[in-house]
């Protein structure tokens, strides 16, 4: 099927929502009745024009770059036999195309856990029918947290559920961008939370990352963008794996999926921001971050697209915090450094409460960026590479 049946198929499928003409004769008068209820259910429906428009946009491209893969002999470029997206995402077999684009297809194979349906989520051939999965809990040991998201700070298209720690965008269909930040301003200190992408993953951007008060949640609630980074005042980690700030975007990472979790520090002694995945570090993604008053962010343009807040935690920079962050250095096969420390059980329990996420956060190999520098325009100290410890001996010198 090319193009024109795919955009035909959606047309009886997304806008006729159910059978067109069951009792309609075959050829020419089935598909002028499909075209006629077509027609009429858009001139029914014309506050959905952008997300209309956006939905055979995106049918478009993947029909027409199926058709010129299959007619080029590629068999894969990133998808399945059962058209879902590979598990590989370093080398696409496509090389023509950017693996970093946006995808109408949800992103799988990059969930932390080996949960049944969480690398495989089942997809139709109508982009209107995403079936979601039940939650998995994997990865939620947290009772305890810094802080949720913020009901009075949230674009208009979310919803908060969870004790306001899972928002849910877009819950019946998605004509533009929305965003929510935390209920707590990152002030001094060292700030760690976590991310789980709770639901399909797609569209064109889902992100996590930061922001300052500045930014306008609400400001593209009618248009389809990347909103964090896309000012000075904050920066976004796409699923795409691109890196944005100020307009600009780079590549940063793999892509992340259903069921990945996403974590990020931010160091406002050292003025670092870093981000992990699945638990494992990517890297340094802007320095220079000193004096500055950030909130935790997160925005989606895909419908019925959620993520849950699974850690949120707060601490001085102290010594103690100094001490445990060069003891993870040097310990970093162990999924928790207390678990090998001869620490008395009371002193243990002490540690786990304050810095437990120290103890157990994999910072022991920041990988290389894609360019010499991060987003923030900084200096040597924002790629450590293979050389992360004498990376962090260089800026403990500082204090």
């Amino acid at each position: 099927m090319g193009a024109e049946g795919a955009v035909r198929s959606v047309d009886c499928l997304y806008l006729g929502r159910g059978k067109v003409g069951q009792k309609e004769s075959e050829g020419r008068g089935s598909c002028r009745g499909a075209d006629y209820l077509s027609q009429n259910t858009m001139a029914r429906r014309t506050r959905n024009s952008r997300a209309w428009h956006f939905v055979l946009s995106g049918v478009r491209r993947e029909a027409d770059a199926r058709a010129v893969a299959l007619a080029s002999g590629a068999h894969g470029w990133g998808y399945d036999s059962d058209g879902q997206h590979s598990d590989s995402d370093s080398e696409p077999e496509f090389p023509s195309l950017s693996p970093s684009i946006p995808s109408a297809i949800p992103v799988t194979g990059e969930s932390y856990c080996n949960c049944e349906n969480q690398n495989e989520t089942p997809y139709c051939s109508s982009l209107h029918t995403i079936h979601h999965v039940k939650d998995c809990q994997c990865g939620e040991e947290d009772e305890y947290f810094e802080w949720v998201w913020d009901d009075l700070n949230k674009s208009t298209a979310t919803l908060l559920t969870c004790d306001n720690r899972k928002v849910n965008f877009h819950t019946e269909y998605s004509c533009g961008t929305a965003a929510i930040r935390g209920n707590k301003e990152l002030a001094e200190g060292q700030h760690f939370w976590e991310i789980k992408m709770t639901s399909p993953v797609y569209g064109t951007d889902m992100m996590v990352g930061i922001g300052t008060s500045d930014v306008n949640l609400d400001k593209y609630r009618h248009t389809f963008c990347s909103l964090l980074g896309k000012d000075e005042d904050s920066w976004g980690l796409s699923y795409t794996g691109l890196l944005h700030h100020r307009g600009d975007k780079m590549n940063f990472s793999s892509r992340f999926g259903q069921g990945s979790i996403i974590g990020v520090h931010l160091d406002t002694w050292h003025g670092t921001l870093t981000f992990f995945k699945n638990r494992k570090c990517i890297g340094v993604a802007a320095t220079k971050l000193q004096n500055k008053k950030f909130y935790p962010m997160v925005c989606s343009t895909a419908a019925k697209s959620s993520m849950k807040v699974i850690r949120s935690c707060t601490s001085y920079t102290s010594l103690q915090y100094l001490c445990c962050y060069r003891l993870r250095q040097l310990l970093p096969n162990y999924v928790d450094t207390l678990e090998v420390l001869p620490l008395p059980p009371g002193l243990k329990q002490v540690l786990h409460n304050k810095l437990g996420w120290v103890l157990s956060m994999n910072c022991s190999t920041l990988k290389p960026s894609t360019s010499s520098s991060s987003l923030s325009g900084s200096d040597s100290d924002s790629s450590c590479g293979s050389d992360a410890e004498a990376c962090q001996r260089k800026r403990c010198r500082r204090t």
